[in-house]
């Protein structure tokens, strides 16, 4: 490839590197391994006739989607062998993100957990078509299917995440509002305050990877997530202390022991009440909760 040729696929490749990581990260959940799919993309990339493509950015889509999809196979072992429940890699994100409902709400823990539930074509037809508006004729040509089939596809994965995601959009006010009473519930170990705020069927998933201590399975209603509450914070021998944070285009809390990072915590609100509570303990998931990720849907 001369130099020029590389200049040019350089230039369109970092136009549209956000748009790459942020299609990467909601098919696979990882940071980690959105920038492997982009590493890998960007090598088969400089390999192409830039003369012979007509639209840039939909032949970049089309090869990170199809990294993308062959990295899921290798994620679905490794979660086969996680210990305890997998929750998806938190990001720090630009508080204008939780402005742009469509980002915030593509790649809110909620749905992202949905996602988890497809297969992995689904998810890469659900999450070209609901999120970034991709036409099916791009999306056939990416996961190497008739437009047609990508259409049927299309309408299984959407009425299967549509039974399953929360029934409105509550918004960012209010449910900063009650991670806020929350925060002071955890901080003055206000139990009954805690208790009020949990709807009576709230789960609590909490990822520890076998790094960290976590529950092995969901914690479901509303009195045993109080009792487990209650026998982490007994058993801390450290200085708890609880801030704000943007994580996944949500508000969430990021809470430190002893001044070190523990985890994140990211809500289900609805009808003014925590419906589900995802706590991120694994170390090896919270590398991305002290500095933003640039992520758009365009």
């Amino acid at each position: 490839m001369s130099d020029h040729a590389t200049d040019r696929a350089t230039e369109a490749f970092v136009a549209h590197r956000n748009l790459l990581f942020t299609v990467a990260y909601e098919m696979l959940g990882s940071a980690a391994d959105a920038e492997d799919v982009l590493q890998e993309t960007w090598l088969r990339w400089v390999e192409v006739d830039s003369e012979q493509v007509r639209d840039e950015r939909a032949y970049l889509v089309r090869i990170t989607t199809r990294q993308s999809l062959n990295r899921l196979r290798t994620l679905k072992r490794r979660k086969e062998a996680y210990v305890g429940p997998w929750l998806p890699e938190p990001l720090l994100t630009a508080p204008d993100v939780a402005e742009d409902v469509e980002l915030a709400e593509s790649m809110s823990m909620a749905l992202m957990l949905v996602l988890e539930t497809l297969s992995p074509t689904e998810r890469a037809v659900f999450v070209l078509r609901e999120a970034f508006d991709i036409g099916y004729d791009e999306i056939a040509a990416a996961v190497d299917k008739t437009p047609a089939a990508v259409r049927q596809i299309a309408h299984r994965a959407r009425k299967h995440v549509d039974a399953r995601r929360p029934r409105s959009v509550v918004s960012v006010r209010e449910t900063q509002a009650v991670l806020e009473s929350f925060q002071r519930a955890l901080e003055t170990r206000d139990l009954q305050g805690l208790l009020d705020l949990l709807a009576p069927d709230v789960v609590v998933v909490s990822d520890g990877g076998g790094v960290k201590q976590a529950a092995l399975r969901p914690v479901v209603g509303a009195d045993k997530v109080v009792r487990f509450v209650t026998v982490g914070l007994r058993k801390l021998d450290a200085t708890l202390t609880v801030g704000p944070s943007v994580v996944n285009g949500g508000p969430a809390l990021l809470l430190r022991l002893n001044g070190e990072i523990d985890g994140v915590m990211a809500a289900r609100v609805e009808d003014g009440r925590i419906t589900g509570l995802y706590y991120i303990r694994n170390p090896e998931k919270l590398t991305r909760v002290e500095s933003e990720t640039s992520l758009t849907l365009r």
